[in-house]
C-alpha cells in the first residue's frame, strides 16, 4: 500500500508540474500573437540576434540580472544547491529520523498512518528538490516583483503621456517628464531610461521600442508599444493612441481588481475553517459536554 501511495504522490506531481507547464505556454503563446503583430509593422533584423541569445540568459535577463557574469553565477549557485541538497538528503537518511518519523506516523489509524509513512519515506528526497529548487523559485520570484512593480507603473505612466501628448509634448519630451518625476530604482523607469539611451545611440524608434518590449516582456507593455508602433506607421494621432491606451489599461485594471474581490470569498474559505471553527464549536458546545461529563461522573460515583 505504501508502494502504491508513492505512485500516485509522483504521478500526481507530474500532472501539475505538465498543467502548470501547459499553462506557461499558453501565456506566452498569447504574448507570441502580440509580440507578432509588433513583428510585422517593424522590419527589423534583431531576430537573429534575439534566435542566438540563450534561453537562460534571457530568463535571467527578464528577472532582472543582466551582468555580464549572470549565467555564470546562476549556474554556480545552481551547482551548489544540487551539491548542498545531497548532502542533506543523504545526512537526514543516514540520521536515523526517517525511521524514526515512519514508526510514528505508522500508530495514527485507518489508511491516513500508511500515508504518512509514505511521505515520512520520501523525507530525503523533498529535501533534496527544495533545496536545488531554491535558485530557480529567487530568480521567479525576483521575475514576479518586476512584473507586478511594473503593472502597477504603467497605467499612471499612460495617464501621464496622454495628458503631456494632448498638451502638445511629443513622445520624447513626455518621457523625460515622467522620468523626472518617477524614482529611477523602479524597473518601468530604467526600461525607459534604457529606451532613451538607445535613441540617443542612433537606434531607430521602432526598433528601440521593440527591444523595450523585449526587454520587459509584459503582455500589457506590449500591446502598448504595438500601439505605438503601428500608430508612427501609419501616421495617427499620437496623443489619442495614448488616451485609448490609458482607457484601456484603466479599464483592465479595474476588471482585474473586481477579479480579486470576487475571488476573495473563495480564499477565505479555508482560514475560516482552520482559525473560527474549532473556537466557535468550543464556545457552544463546551459548556453542554461540560455538563455530560459531571453527570457521567456523578452516575460512576453513584454506582461504586
Amino acid at each position: 500500500m505504501g508502494g502504491e501511495l508513492i505512485w500516485i504522490l509522483a504521478a500526481a506531481l507530474l500532472i501539475g508540474g505538465a498543467m502548470r507547464a501547459f499553462s506557461a505556454v499558453l501565456r506566452r503563446r498569447a504574448v507570441g500573437l502580440v509580440d507578432a503583430t509588433i513583428a510585422d509593422v517593424i522590419p527589423e533584423t534583431g531576430g537573429r540576434e534575439a534566435r542566438r541569445e540563450s534561453w537562460l540568459r534571457r530568463w535571467l535577463s527578464l528577472a532582472g540580472y543582466r551582468q555580464p557574469g549572470a549565467v555564470r553565477s546562476f549556474l554556480g549557485a545552481q551547482t551548489a544547491a544540487l551539491l548542498l541538497g545531497g548532502l542533506f538528503g543523504w545526512a537526514l537518511a543516514q540520521s536515523g529520523l526517517v525511521e524514526w518519523m515512519m514508526r510514528s506516523a505508522s500508530v495514527f489509524p485507518g489508511g491516513v498512518g500508511e500515508l504518512f509513512v509514505a511521505v515520512a519515506s520520501l523525507a530525503p528526497w523533498i529535501v533534496f528538490a527544495i533545496i536545488v529548487a531554491i535558485p530557480v523559485l529567487a530568480v521567479r520570484s525576483r521575475r514576479r516583483e518586476r512584473v507586478v512593480a511594473v503593472e502597477e507603473d504603467l497605467p499612471l505612466a499612460l495617464d501621464l503621456f496622454a495628458t503631456l501628448a494632448e498638451a502638445g509634448l511629443g513622445f520624447d519630451a513626455a518621457l523625460n517628464r515622467i522620468l523626472e518625476s518617477q524614482s529611477q530604482e523602479r524597473p518601468l523607469s530604467q526600461e525607459f531610461s534604457t529606451y532613451q539611451r538607445e535613441m540617443l545611440a542612433g537606434v531607430p524608434r521602432a526598433q528601440a521600442l521593440r527591444q523595450l518590449a523585449r526587454r520587459i516582456d509584459v503582455t500589457a507593455v506590449t500591446v502598448f508599444v504595438s500601439a505605438l508602433v503601428q500608430a508612427e506607421q501609419i501616421g495617427s494621432s499620437l496623443a489619442e493612441t495614448l488616451r485609448h491606451q490609458a482607457d484601456d489599461m484603466r479599464d483592465r485594471r479595474r476588471m482585474r481588481a473586481l477579479l480579486l474581490a470576487q475571488s476573495l470569498p473563495v480564499k477565505l474559505v479555508f482560514p475560516l475553517i482552520v482559525c473560527f471553527l474549532p473556537g466557535i464549536f468550543v464556545a457552544t458546545l463546551g459548556p453542554a459536554i461540560h455538563q455530560m461529563i459531571k453527570i457521567a461522573d456523578g452516575i460512576l460515583r453513584n454506582y461504586r
